[in-house]
Order: structure tokens, then sequence, then C-alpha cells
């Protein structure tokens, strides 16, 4: 069996150091509660975002409560897997709205909620509400700050432009002509 070879202990090391890298990155993935909700809090006006709940969705969908709330605003902190930030936050009839949509039901009729976005979005088709990435054709948007208009009557949005390419820098209509179209206010 002669000498030892100077491979094995190299080996060893990259072997060591890709485990100590992969649980870092795991580390990384998975935020704590108490960065979830700071990130969760960004996305509204400090005012309303004091007494708001905090939720982070699951899986398959459900939600978890990180902190109970008391002024009918529920948010929500940055989806890690989006290329940039996105918490948002939203009164009690835009919850239901963001329910619907993320369920694939129709919204609730009749019930005008508002959601806050303050950190923007960087991840979104214009045209279609369940677009998971850009393509050529689903026109692919980045918003600053901005708030939302949710489930309101169809004529509502009539008085906005329906660009599939919007100019995010003035108010605009999102999803247009599907069930889930919505006002897109920029603040900034």
């Amino acid at each position: 069996m002669g000498a030892k070879s100077p491979v094995r202990p190299l080996a060893w090391t990259v072997v060591l150091l890709c485990v100590f890298s992969a649980a870092q990155a795991a580390e990384k993935a998975a935020p704590s509660d108490k960065e979830l909700i700071a990130s969760a809090l960004r996305a509204a006006p400090p005012g309303v975002a004091k007494d708001a709940t905090v939720v982070v969705a699951g899986a398959e969908g459900h939600m978890r409560t990180l902190r109970e709330g008391k002024n009918g605003f529920t948010c929500m902190p940055d989806n890690p897997d989006t290329p940039g930030p996105d918490p948002m936050c939203m009164d009690k009839n835009a919850l239901e709205w963001a329910m619907a949509w993320m369920s694939h039901k129709p919204p609730p009729g009749g019930k005008v909620g508002l959601m806050y976005m303050l950190e923007g979005g960087t991840d979104a088709s214009n045209t279609d509400p369940y677009a998971a990435k850009p393509t050529a054709s689903n026109h692919w948007i980045k918003t600053g700050a901005h708030v939302m208009v949710v489930g309101a009557d169809a004529s509502f949005y009539d008085s906005y432009p329906k660009s599939a390419d919007p100019d995010t820098s003035q108010p605009y209509v999102m999803w247009a002509g599907t069930p889930y179209q919505h006002l897109m206010a920029p603040i900034k």
C-alpha cells in the first residue's frame, strides 16, 4: 500500500466545502420569522404596517400567521423565488381578492380593496395573471412603489390605460380584460 495520496485530503476538503456551502444556502433560503415580518412591514406606510397582521405562504399555499394585527390589513413578505422585492399589504377586501386569484377562483363581487407595494414589484406579466416567467408574448413588467385598487366595477377601469406595455410611471390597468384586472398607481 504505499504512501498516502495527496488527492484524498483535497477531495474531502472539497466535499466539506460543498456541504458547508449547501448548509449556508439552506439558511439563506429560510429567513427567520423576524426577518419575514420585517420584510412584510416594508410593504405599507408605517401607520398601516404597525398594526397589520403578517402572514406567509406555506406549503401548498396555506397561510401561516406570523403576527396578529388589529387594523384589518394583512401584510406578506417578499417572495424569495422572485427576482426582486415584492412584499405586499392589503385590506380585508383586497385579501379576499388575492386569495381568489391565488386559488384560480372568481374574485368576490362588489368589494373594492386597496393593496400597498411600497417596495415595488419586479416579477409580473401585465397580461397573464398566472405567468411564472417572462416570455416573448406575456409583457413582463417591473414596477416601482405603487398602490393597487382591486375588485372595482369594470367601468372604473375604463378610465385608465390598458396597454399591454404600459408606462409604469402613471396609473394603468394590469391584467385588463381578466377577472383580476386592477388599477396600478405609482406613488413615487
